[in-house]
């Protein structure tokens, strides 16, 4: 829960817990674990289950999985997303580092996916213009002058960890610089700390760059010296010979491009809601602050034009030559330190099909209709097969961190679609209700497993995982239920699979290869006995792409040029080849474009709030959604300006329903000046609860009952911040 170890004489800190961290034993204890096997005895969604023995569960897994593959292909075989357990190792669940990706690789291996519903627009983006996604360490911010930050808002997302926060305020004691918060809502982030809020219309950051950008050139603030010799394409000299005329950054800036638009103030000021003057006064200020930290948080990319956001904000520091430098920032979030584990192989993976992790429900629905050009698929022209057999371990995103819930619903429902779903959790979840065995699993915390810290800051943490308490009931590891389905999948499968380890030998033997790479960790017992071993970063802060600016030619950038590329031939390639829909933008520059359901849609006649949801502090997306403690002292509520509720007669507490043409969901009202009016925003993560055979209204307040199934044009990702909706009073 907390380190109270060591003191800050050496410039170290003392870690307290999160709320959610203080409140894991009622999580652990909860009366609510699941227990037992189950097999579902009702419609998928219903919740009807009965127990059922271990021996039945895992032979009628083993059975279905056999059948899948001889009938469809291993294509047909899926693991679902998951961030359920990010840190572990042997409990590992993300999908393409968890055991089960180890043992369906052991058996001819399953479809694969890309991307994730944190971060695929950034994560495809911004290496087109880097080659990597890295950013400056939080800490490093005691070398700037001005910290400006899009949508990051670690005080909530990051609130323990390492404290992200606290190392934040240390460094701008330090450096005394000034932080301007661009976000449509007043995070807890910029409360108090901020020297200023700038509330900004969801999804029109981009226009907010185009209008800086038109004065930083108009006013000769841009470092001219650093973008001749580090960028392609911001102006003539520097566009690629397979650009068009007038195709640079520059150009669209000054409105000598395709649009003839010039990107002036007031052109920005008109799309984003910033005054004119305001928008002005930042170019200035980031133009003559120097360094300046310009970053962005993870929400600004959830969005239908999410890729142009990533890659428009990082045009700041680009424009003003802050990249690589001590105290400046590349545009992304912040790196932080962390001490490199060796993980359990998962193998390679036969089948080379893979699909967008968003865009599973389709490869459920049509599979054999989605395309390379079309869908985002790779690794081929199109699937061959649909999704068949889901594996979902350790995560809730097959409906509650799903977009459109009640479509979500409709698929999932049709067994003759997807014939298997295994579920293996702690609690029964929205996504376990939909499963046809449902296995219960041990916690992290009642298992062996090392595990790193993630979000520390420059602080690495290993964390040997012990049993807080005995196996109870029948649950039991992942690493015991997946080796015992592989025992019936055949000898062959299972010695492949465990190597003839237990889970305990895997962890010594994963950790001897630590060992032998990092001499400076502590042994196995050691490390078992201490419980938790700490260090710093050795190297300090952490700068991105510092090597390259010190020496581009001997460190280029992992682009086709070397440099950072404003101009992206890869994406003009891209754009010029795909299948898009008349309102999709692929570009090869960080352009501004609207999207459905924006600000500028014609359906806000009909729904004229724009919504989205951010990161609640009482949950870790859906996990710990169940704690009553947690739902007492956070309130799930539907956040709106005092404008927009007072038009709505809707007062502080009420009780309202949110509700577009995919969904209805009831809860209380928040009533705040802490959101621009025009938008409205939910906490993601709370437990969907409908009843789906009924009218389908959610009472638990989930965002996803209202989020479109729609991805983004260039990751295929998650856009669940792109959304219009209604709000009345009951």
């Amino acid at each position: 829960e907390t380190d109270n170890t060591g003191s800050d004489e050496y410039g170290n800190h003392q870690v307290r817990a999160c709320l959610r961290g203080r409140s894991i034993r009622r999580r652990i204890n909860h009366p609510d674990r699941l227990n037992y096997p189950m097999k579902r005895v009702g419609k998928r969604g219903e919740g009807k289950f009965e127990r059922i023995s271990w021996d039945e569960a895992l032979d009628t897994i083993a059975s279905s999985l056999k059948k899948t593959v001889e009938q469809y292909g291993n294509e047909a075989v899926y693991i679902q997303y998951s961030s359920g357990i990010v840190g572990g190792n042997m409990t590992r669940s993300s999908p393409s580092a968890s055991a089960v990706k180890r043992l369906m690789n052991c058996y001819g291996g399953s479809l694969n996916q890309y991307g994730s519903y944190s971060t695929a627009q950034i994560s495809c983006a911004m290496p087109y213009t880097y080659g990597s996604n890295d950013g400056n360490s939080t800490t490093d911010i005691e070398n700037s002058k001005l910290v400006v930050m899009f949508g990051n808002n670690p005080a909530e997302t990051r609130m323990s960890g390492g404290g992200i926060t606290y190392l934040l305020e240390k460094a701008r004691e330090k450096s005394n610089a000034k932080m301007i918060v661009i976000d449509p809502r007043y995070t807890d982030t910029a409360a108090g700390r901020e020297d200023e809020w700038l509330p900004i219309r969801p999804g029109t950051d981009a226009a907010l760059v185009a209008g800086i950008a038109w004065v930083l050139i108009n006013e000769n603030l841009v470092d001219q010296p650093f973008l001749d010799k580090y960028c392609v394409g911001y102006d003539e000299k520097t566009l690629p010979a397979d650009a068009p005329k007038n195709g640079h950054y520059k150009a669209y800036i000054l409105g000598e491009g395709d649009d003839k638009t010039a990107k002036t103030p007031q052109w920005a000021s008109q799309i984003t809601g910033i005054p004119e003057d305001r928008i002005i006064k930042l170019a200035r200020e980031i133009g003559t602050a120097k360094p300046a930290y310009i970053c962005q948080g993870w929400g600004p990319q959830r969005q239908a034009n999410g890729e142009l956001t990533a890659r428009a904000i990082a045009m700041l520091p680009i424009l003003t030559g802050n990249v690589g430098i001590s105290g400046g920032n590349s545009g992304a979030r912040e790196s932080t330190y962390t001490i490199t584990i060796e993980r359990l192989p998962v193998l390679d993976n036969p089948v080379k099909t893979s699909i967008s992790c968003f865009s599973w429900t389709d490869a459920i629905d049509h599979g054999p209709q989605m395309t390379a050009i079309r869908d985002g698929v790779r690794g081929k022209d199109k699937l061959d097969v649909p999704i068949k057999f889901i594996w979902n371990y350790a995560g809730n995103t097959l409906v509650n961190q799903h977009s459109d819930i009640n479509k979500t619903h409709e698929i999932l429902q049709d067994e003759s679609k997807c014939e298997m779903i295994v579920v293996i959790e702690n609690f029964m979840t929205s996504s376990a209700k939909y499963a046809d065995i449902l296995l219960p699993d041990l916690m992290t915390v009642e298992q062996e497993d090392i595990i790193p810290n993630d979000y520390a800051g420059n602080m690495g943490y290993l964390i040997f995982l012990q049993p807080v308490t005995s196996e109870k009931f029948e649950r039991k590891p992942i690493y015991w239920i997946l080796s015992e389905v592989a025992k019936r999948l055949g000898p062959d499968v299972y010695q492949k699979f465990t190597e003839g380890r237990t889970q305990e030998q895997w962890l010594q033997h994963l950790y001897a290869k630590m060992l032998a790479k990092d001499p400076a960790l502590p042994s196995y017992d050691e490390l078992k006995k201490m419980g938790i071993y700490k260090r710093k970063d050795p190297n300090g802060h952490f700068v991105a792409y510092k090597a390259f600016r010190d020496d581009p030619e001997a460190n280029p950038l992992k682009t086709p040029s070397g440099k950072i590329e404003i101009y992206s031939s890869r994406l003009a390639e891209i754009a010029r080849t795909w299948e898009l829909e008349k309102d999709e933008v692929i570009s090869p520059l960080p352009v501004y474009a609207s999207t459905f359901e924006g600000w500028n849609s014609p359906e806000r006649r009909t729904f004229p709030l724009q919504l989205f949801g951010f990161h609640y502090k009482s949950r870790t997306h859906s996990t710990y959604g169940n704690i009553d403690l947690l739902k007492a002292a956070c309130r799930q509520e539907v956040w709106i300006n005092p404008i927009d509720a007072q038009k709505r007669g809707i007062a502080n507490g009420d009780m309202v329903r949110v509700f577009n043409h995919r969904g209805e969901v009831r809860l209380p009202a928040k009533v705040t000046p802490r959101i621009l009016p025009g938008v409205s925003a939910m906490g993601q993560g709370a437990w969907h609860e409908a009843n789906m055979s009924g009218d389908k209204i959610d009472h638990g307040g989930c965002v996803n009952t209202l989020t479109t199934l729609r991805p983004s044009p260039l990751a295929k990702g998650n856009p669940q911040h792109t959304n219009l909706v209604e709000i009345e009073k009951i």
